[in-house]
């Protein structure tokens, strides 16, 4: 009993050779680093995103790389972009959805003129997560095997300040993951919930806030290599950080809310 549960939860990748990999908004910060990373650990990848220039200049002239263009919001896109990535690469073993948009904004700032910011970040990252999924998941179950990788956040957690858009949709991505490992891995696919921390992108630059634990893009791609490896449900970085908010989100709201209060001095 008690070895059945320190096992994995999905089976580890040991060859990275044998992997061909697609991710999905990968024309910067962690998608672009970790295709630089997987590439570097002998992969086959190919990158999508809507900025094709940017993407050519994440892959250079490896000849293990391919680009694919697609808009993760347009619906009628994704079977085209996944049969172009099967076609150039021979078959998929692991995507890695991490399209997505950030609009930081608090509560008593929030105006009806946001309402529009708030339906794209849930369009982009979230609804696209399910387009994404409805071309991939038949796919996978034909073949037996396949792994999905979704690049959440660990906002997701608990409520923070000026997350009011950005967490609930994170959040929403960690109910997917779970629902997804529950139902699918006793078919064959593995499941991948990554939660990153604060990590230094255009999506962070932003900030004007003290940000614990701030890494940097390539940090970030080698913890999710190793939690790839590791066959981890959830790729949580950076550890110590991460793992505090985990534990706090797990409180009861009285000393939860208690703590981020302090912390964050709102």
């Amino acid at each position: 009993m008690i070895a059945s549960l320190l096992k994995p939860l999905n089976k580890p990748i040991s060859d990275w050779t044998q992997q061909r990999v697609w991710i999905v908004g990968a024309s910067s910060g962690i998608g672009a680093a970790l295709a630089t990373a997987m590439l570097h650990a002998g992969a086959t990848v190919t990158v999508s995103a809507r900025r094709i220039d940017e993407l050519r200049t994440v892959v250079g002239t490896n000849p293990k790389a391919y680009v694919v263009g697609l808009d993760a919001s347009d619906a009628d896109a994704w079977p085209a972009a996944m049969a172009e990535a099967l076609r150039l690469m021979g078959g998929l073993d692991l995507i890695v959805m991490g399209a997505a948009r950030y609009d930081p904004v608090q509560s008593w700032d929030f105006k009806p003129t946001d309402i529009a910011n708030a339906s794209k970040s849930f369009d982009l990252n979230v609804v696209s997560i399910y387009r994404g999924l409805a071309c991939v998941i038949p796919h996978f179950l034909e073949q037996g095997r396949g792994g999905i990788a979704m690049i959440g956040s660990i906002s997701s957690y608990t409520g923070l300040p000026r997350a009011m858009i950005y967490g609930a949709t994170k959040a929403a991505m960690n109910n997917l993951a779970e629902t997804l490992y529950f139902e699918l891995v006793p078919k064959g696919l593995a499941i991948y919930l990554v939660s990153p921390g604060f990590v230094k992108t255009p999506m962070t630059s932003g900030n004007d806030f003290e940000m614990p634990g701030l890494m940097t893009p390539s940090e970030a791609a080698r913890a999710m290599m190793v939690g790839f490896e590791r066959g981890q449900f959830e790729i949580r970085f950076p550890r110590v950080f991460g793992g505090l908010l985990r534990f706090i989100s797990r409180l009861p709201y009285s000393i939860r809310f208690a703590i981020l209060h302090k912390t964050t001095k709102m």
